[in-house]
């Protein structure tokens, strides 16, 4: 009996202590990271609404004139008395003097004033352009009625909207598809795996479409653009191309994050501070400035200039929208790069399994 238990003794391999306890997974999730989960999220969407509240409601509540370039023109003595009845709206107008009423046609047509006060033996005339905003051009015809004591005011329209659209609504309401567009493009190239110049070739190849059909759809069907056809598909395209480079570059240097921290960027900062619907010199300071430095700001001027203007004043925002694009683009290359040599180099550490017991 002895040696026969002594055998079994001898045979029996040894039990690990941790053997009789269930495995559990590391990557199972505890109670406390469910409760982390928990206060993020109550902390972050009241944080997400507060910031999208004060990105569009504060500009709309703060729309006021802050030097809006506006013209005078006329005789040297009544050109002053106007000039300083102007001025009493302390930071309101920046005012620009013009020897006669041809010279402040050619300022408007070239976006260098929104309108301008003509002094007339009939009394004050306004010239205006509905084309670069009719909001301003009908704050402009309240201020200088009112300034002329309730009289009525010779108002032209040096250069109108378009027939079809007077409002400006078909081209306002264009900025907000054309910033989600080029989020989509940006998104679905990071998420679908696309690096390189295939990224590159996806993104142009999409905005370049997206340009052509808001071309359609904006001018030739609803009539809200005027001019060459296929600068306005340009334009359009270019301000697709910069946003979705701009968030596909993002992605391709800080992965998925990426995505939403362009996306908030053209979306919460670069939609309500464009101007489309006003000016940017009708938003708080530097409200306007940062909106023109954003695509969906640059986009809308390029798209007027090149609409109704014969592309006056483009070059500032198309620069704008090419230096967005090139950047993104660039972004796209040099992510791509790194993670490829990442993934040339290979693992740095290997793991040895320990070796069995017996």
């Amino acid at each position: 009996m002895s040696a026969t238990s002594a055998t079994h003794t001898g045979t029996a391999s040894p039990r690990s202590p941790q053997s009789s306890q269930p495995s559990q997974s590391p990557q199972q999730p505890t109670s406390s990271s469910h409760g982390r989960h928990v206060v993020a999220v109550v902390v972050l969407v009241p944080v997400l609404v507060a910031l999208a509240l004060w990105a569009f409601a504060w500009p709309a509540a703060r729309t006021a004139p802050r030097d809006l370039p506006l013209g005078v023109a006329g005789p040297a003595t009544a050109v002053t008395q106007v000039q300083k009845q102007l001025e009493e709206h302390e930071g309101a107008f920046e005012i620009h003097r013009y020897s006669d009423e041809a010279a402040a046609r050619d300022a408007i047509e070239d976006r260098t004033v929104y309108g301008a006060v003509v002094v007339t033996e009939q009394g004050p005339k306004l010239l205006t352009a509905s084309a670069a905003s009719p909001f301003v051009a009908q704050l402009l015809q309240q201020a200088v009625t009112q300034q002329a004591g309730g009289a009525q005011v010779r108002t032209v329209d040096v250069v109108p909207a378009a027939k079809d659209d007077p409002r400006g609504s078909a081209l306002t309401s264009s900025v907000l598809p054309l910033t989600l567009a080029g989020i989509a493009a940006g998104a679905v190239v990071t998420l679908l795996g696309l690096r390189g110049r295939r990224a590159i070739v996806a993104l142009v190849g999409a905005s370049a479409l997206v340009g052509l059909v808001a071309a359609t759809l904006a001018g030739s069907w609803l009539g809200a653009l005027t001019g060459n056809w296929w600068a306005q598909a340009g334009a359009l395209g270019l301000a697709t191309l910069a946003v979705g480079a701009a968030v596909a570059g993002l992605a391709a240097l800080l992965g998925p994050a990426g995505i939403g921290l362009g996306g908030l960027l053209v979306m919460l900062l670069g939609n309500p501070f464009s101007g489309a619907a006003t000016a940017p010199e009708m938003l708080p300071d530097p409200v306007g400035t940062i909106g023109q430095w954003l695509p969906p700001g640059a986009g809308v001027s390029l798209l007027r200039s090149i609409s109704f203007f014969d592309g006056a004043a483009a070059s500032g925002p198309a620069l704008t929208l090419a230096w967005w694009a090139g950047l993104g683009l660039g972004a796209i290359l040099l992510g791509s790069a790194l993670k490829g040599r990442k993934e040339a180099k290979g693992p740095t550490l290997t793991e040895h399994e320990p070796a069995p017991a017996n």
